[in-house]
């Protein structure tokens, strides 16, 4: 189980499948199932050049790297030379990017082939993958259910096979919960990780680029080539390079696990009963399982939506219509307008103290506890949402939407990592573990979600 995306390297360097062979398969798989999926925006028109580019170098023996010919999807909010970066907005429709975000000049160099930008929730406000201005994204893992979102299109390009892996980005949730809904692996690293030049920003101090995979192979892969320091960025964390496929092997027989009743709490039982199994597995395989307290949990939430609020009203002033683009507040869908306003009002220097500094305050609180739970265990697993996704179309009232990021954004508060794999399904529908770690714990969750992945 899991080695999809190794098979797939080794045929490519053993000459038994050529990257433009890769790469043309597909793309005949988006033109084939992406009318109903959805997933992408736009296509990349040089990905077979550049595919042949990495054939090239194969043949002649040079480095290609260590994605070399894989057909790599982008969430439509990282800037790709040449692409429309349109954070599924008709405010940026016709912006196309005149410069590769960091992330993608270190997948370039490790010889991944672009072949498109994946459809998102509009600025990354939303948590269904519906409020894209150019189409919702359906599920491929369960069709007619939202894929979640804001990467809503990365994960159904996965799920549907139509990218080896995919570049998203997760603020709250971003990553983790359409990876739990579709059933493929993600991660979300930990703060500064990963450099975040040329993200369009929705909340600067929770933004951080991510893999979807279909297999937590690929996510390492994937981590290892984009994580690492950025000397021209101040938040970038000072690791020259990471080192995690060598140590996905090592048994999780010394690791200690821990779950929470807070999870319980607050999570449909037909989840819990299925992340209940996935915590009995770790434990077959030898992991000692231990109770942690995480007794603020339930007011991540509300903290998370008051600082991501007034970030991103700040980070919109810039679509003002006069430098590129329309006025976001012209042609912004109802969720983008609503945390505008929302943000505007929290920002107000009255109500600064009554909100935003006691969301400050939660954010706190709350990094503390985790680092209080991480010190009694190596990780903390639990549900990645608290409910199954809805129905394509299902009308749900904004309070309702974000209470899919119930359990995911305490995790972007406290500024550790996270992962997600499929954990098992309710009634077809796949539901994924999410395995929480220290602070530059990406190594550890990765070997949990991988000793969970050869056992399924």
């Amino acid at each position: 189980m899991g080695r999809e995306t190794l098979e797939k390297l080794d045929a490519i360097r053993r000459g038994e499948l050529s990257a433009v062979e890769n790469v043309q398969q597909a793309l005949e798989l988006i033109k084939k199932q992406d009318k109903q999926v959805k997933a992408f925006i736009e296509l990349n028109p040089h990905a077979l050049a550049e595919a042949e580019a990495i054939d090239r170098k194969l043949k002649r023996g040079e480095r290609v790297g260590k994605l070399a010919g894989l057909a790599i999807g982008v969430k439509s909010n990282i800037n790709v030379t040449g692409l429309r970066a349109t954070c599924a907005s008709r405010t940026l429709e016709n912006y196309v990017s005149t410069y590769d975000a960091e992330a993608i000049r270190r997948v370039r160099d490790a010889g991944g082939v672009i072949v498109g930008m994946n459809n998102m929730d509009e600025f990354a406000c939303g948590s269904s993958g519906e409020t894209s201005a150019f189409s919702p994204t359906d599920n491929p893992a369960a069709p007619g259910h939202i894929p979640g979102g804001s990467s809503s299109g990365g994960a159904a390009a996965v799920a549907a096979g139509m990218c080896d892996l995919c570049l998203a980005s997760d603020t709250g949730g971003s990553i983790r919960n359409p990876a739990s809904h579709c059933g493929v692996v993600g991660i979300r690293p930990t703060q500064g990780l990963v450099p975040g030049h040329g993200l369009i920003e929705l909340a600067v101090s929770f933004d951080q680029i991510g893999p979807l995979a279909p297999d937590v192979y690929g996510a390492a892969l994937m981590l290892e080539t984009i994580a690492g320091h950025n000397p021209n960025e101040c938040t970038t964390l000072d690791l020259s390079s990471v080192n995690y496929l060598d140590k996905l092997n090592i048994k999780i027989e010394s690791i200690r696990v821990g779950t929470s009743p807070k999870f319980s709490e607050l999570t449909d039982p037909a989840i819990i009963k299925v992340i209940d199994g996935a915590v009995e597995k770790l434990r077959d395989l030898g992991a000692e399982i231990v109770e942690v307290e995480l007794p603020h949990l339930e007011k991540g939430l509300s903290a998370y939506y008051v600082i991501m609020s007034a970030e991103f009203f700040s980070a919109t002033r810039k679509f003002d219509g006069r430098k590129y683009g329309r006025r976001i507040e012209e042609v912004c869908g109802d969720e983008v307008l609503r945390r505008i306003k929302c943000g505007e009002y929290i920002s107000r220097k009255e109500q600064l103290g009554k909100y935003y500094q006691r969301a400050l305050q939660v954010r706190t609180l709350l990094r503390r506890e985790f680092e209080e739970a991480l010190d009694r265990v190596d990780v903390i697993v639990g549900p990645t949402v608290p409910k199954l996704p809805h129905e394509l179309g299902t009308k749900l009232s904004p309070a309702e939407m974000r209470a899919y990021d119930y359990l995911t954004s305490p995790i972007s508060l406290a500024g550790t990592c996270a992962g997600v794999i499929k954990a098992g399904d309710v009634d077809g529908i796949p539901v994924g573990l999410q395995v929480q770690g220290k602070v530059l714990g990406e190594g550890t969750v990765l070997r949990v979600m991988h000793a969970l992945e050869a056992v399924k």
